[in-house]
């Protein structure tokens, strides 16, 4: 209720007036004027009331944040987020029951929760979405679990089309410096290398190759996960059977000697490498396998590339480091879509993008694999809203 300055003087200094008679009243009314004083005693409740109303803080501003336990993160979502042919997000919403839309300012349509406190969204505007989420003042996000997933191209040596890796790092792809591979200088094995670095597979020595970086530390392009809370989230689900179709066994039959690549779906463990240009072929698949491990100090192993995961791994760490959300409960999960390189005997234009039959059956073992870990969080949120599950 809002009151004006006028109404309070209208309210609290109006005189009685002399012209009111009780017997003036149209014979039959059944009312009766009130006299002077009667009616400054009714002007003055009325101010009371109204000074009591202002009073009372606003509920909506005095609520508690909400204590999001929960979220599970997709990239995209073709078409409606439920009825039609399934994206990233369609799966989680179905399965889930994520029947609720949550209105955020900024992102209107990108969050959506079920009854049990799960939380979904997909990113439609990109880092935006996450960021207008995570700064809405009505969620309390700081012990929140976070589940990445994401739709991938896997490496043929270690995955097959399918599968689902849990990362232990993220590692970023797209700053570096690069020559086309037809000039290469004898000796290199492609034209791709770390910005501060002399040539292939050599970390950063220097850098001021990097405008104003002073410490070559920040030259990093690998983001280390929580690891513990990782290798949980997968003695939970590696024996996962996950679904396999004719379709997906004619797909694998041409990779012969990559074993890996034959094998039914699977859940491993394994490094996302996300990088904006999408790119494809043995070459630069070796190139990814190098870069995993030169930047994981050997310690990591490439499966998944995408385009995105790095992005989204950055703009948390920032959050994280403001107090927003806390960086060792991010969880991320691909599931592999393509592989990274074509078959033996095809060409490599004639295997890029070819997404068929992988893609559905990508969005399928990302929900199945997925859904028990937040399933667990959140029925045992007694035990896990204060201690990470596998330590930090």
């Amino acid at each position: 209720m809002s009151v004006s300055r006028r109404s309070f003087a209208s309210l609290s200094s109006r005189e009685p007036d002399p012209r009111r008679n009780p017997g003036t009243h149209p014979a039959g009314c059944g009312c009766s004027q009130p006299s002077g004083d009667a009616a400054l005693r009714i002007d003055l409740a009325l101010l009371s009331a109204a000074l009591l109303l202002l009073a009372v803080p606003d509920a909506r501003a005095a609520a508690a944040p909400i204590k999001v336990r929960v979220v599970v993160v997709a990239n995209f979502e073709d078409g409606a987020d439920t009825g039609d042919a399934p994206g990233e997000f369609q799966d989680w919403v179905e399965r889930e029951h994520l029947d609720e839309t949550v209105p955020v300012r900024g992102a209107p349509d990108v969050v959506r929760r079920n009854r049990q406190g799960l939380y979904g969204m997909v990113l439609r505007h990109g880092v935006t979405d996450l960021a207008a989420f995570v700064l809405d003042p009505r969620f309390d996000l700081r012990h929140t679990y976070w589940l990445f997933t994401g739709i991938s191209g896997v490496d043929p040596r270690a995955a097959s089309v399918g599968s689902a890796a849990w990362a232990r790092w993220v590692v970023d792809g797209d700053e570096l410096r690069e020559i086309d591979d037809r000039t290469l200088p004898a000796g290199w094995p492609y034209g791709l290398w770390a910005i501060g670095a002399e040539r292939p597979n050599q970390l950063p020595n220097n850098p001021n190759h990097f405008g104003s970086v002073t410490d070559v530390a920040q030259l990093t392009k690998a983001y280390r996960l929580n690891q513990r809370l990782a290798a949980w989230a997968f003695d939970l689900t590696r024996n996962i059977v996950l679904a396999d179709t004719d379709s997906l066994r004619r797909h694998r039959a041409a990779w012969t000697g990559f074993p890996q690549a034959q094998r039914p779906p699977f859940v491993l463990m394994g490094e996302t490498l996300g990088a904006r240009r999408y790119w494809h072929g043995e070459p630069r698949t070796r190139w990814a396998e190098d870069w995993v491990r030169l930047w994981t100090a050997g310690r990591g192993l490439f499966v998944m590339t995408n385009m995105e995961s790095q992005i989204y791994e950055k703009e948390m760490l920032v959050l994280a480091a403001q107090g927003f959300v806390d960086a060792n409960r991010i969880m991320v999960l691909r599931t592999a879509s393509n592989f990274s390189e074509p078959p033996p005997g095809t060409g490599v234009t004639a295997s890029i993008g070819d997404e068929e039959p992988g893609q559905v059956a990508a969005f399928d073992s990302n929900q199945r694999v997925g859904a028990p870990v937040l399933h667990e969080l959140l029925a045992h949120w007694d035990r896990y809203e204060n201690t990470i599950p596998g330590g930090k």
